[in-house]
């Protein structure tokens, strides 16, 4: 996800590999030309980095910032590496899927994360996203939803999923109910994702097994604040 920095809006992006990383790159070129907005950005291997400002705002983020970067990443979801494929490029219909959120004061600058294993625990794909000003368990849940959506669109069946918030492992087993009204909008949306896989677990883990997701929620939030 994009997030704004005193260098202007920022997000890195991955590939599987320099190929595809300059394709993208080249996309995201054309798109630039068409729009007369030239952004900043680093190239090292599988990485891309894009900052996004206006030059005749001194630098600022502004509308024009804005479009580009929800164009870029349309580019991005587009992309042919964005798939969750074996070696022989058979779609994976089982996965693993670890997530976590934080909020540094709960409220406070918020992040979630979520990363999504084979069942051989090989990674297959990290992300998360900057909430802004929210909790801990807003942050959690929100983690959960957009792990189960990436893992949807790409066409997983069976997800084992992982978590160390035991309140919202509880509350998605239904042995909790849910008390704070501002969790059951997410609530639902999670639920309606659920729905669509054909099989689902929930496991409870101590924080120091969920070491990936937590690393993405801290490295969300400190380029945040950076």
């Amino acid at each position: 996800m994009w997030q704004e920095t005193n260098k202007g809006l920022y997000r890195e992006f991955s590939f599987a590999d320099f190929k595809h990383a300059f394709a993208f790159m080249t996309k995201v070129g054309a798109l630039a030309e068409e729009q007369n907005h030239h952004p900043k950005w680093t190239n090292e291997y599988n990485k891309v980095e894009i900052w996004l400002s206006t030059h005749e705002a001194k630098g600022h983020v502004t509308a024009k910032d804005q479009t580009l970067a929800a164009d870029i990443d349309k580019l991005y979801k587009a992309k042919d590496t964005d798939t969750i494929e074996t070696k022989d490029t058979e779609t994976l219909t089982e996965v693993k899927l670890f997530t976590d959120g934080g909020s540094r004061g709960n409220p406070g600058p918020s992040a979630s994360g979520y990363v999504l294993l084979d069942m051989a625990d090989k990674v297959l794909l990290e992300d998360g996203a900057y909430l802004g000003i929210t909790t801990n368990n807003q942050a959690e849940y929100k983690a959960l939803k957009l792990g189960l959506e990436t893992a949807l669109k790409r066409g997983v069946e069976t997800i084992h999923i992982y978590m160390d918030s035991l309140l919202i492992v509880n509350q998605m087993k239904g042995t909790y109910k849910i008390k704070n009204r501002d969790l059951l909008p997410i609530y639902q949306e999670v639920q309606t994702s659920l729905k669509q896989f054909k099989t689902v677990d929930f496991t409870h883990v101590p924080r120091e097994l969920n070491k990936l997701a937590d690393a993405m929620v801290n490295e969300i939030l400190d380029s945040a604040s950076a």
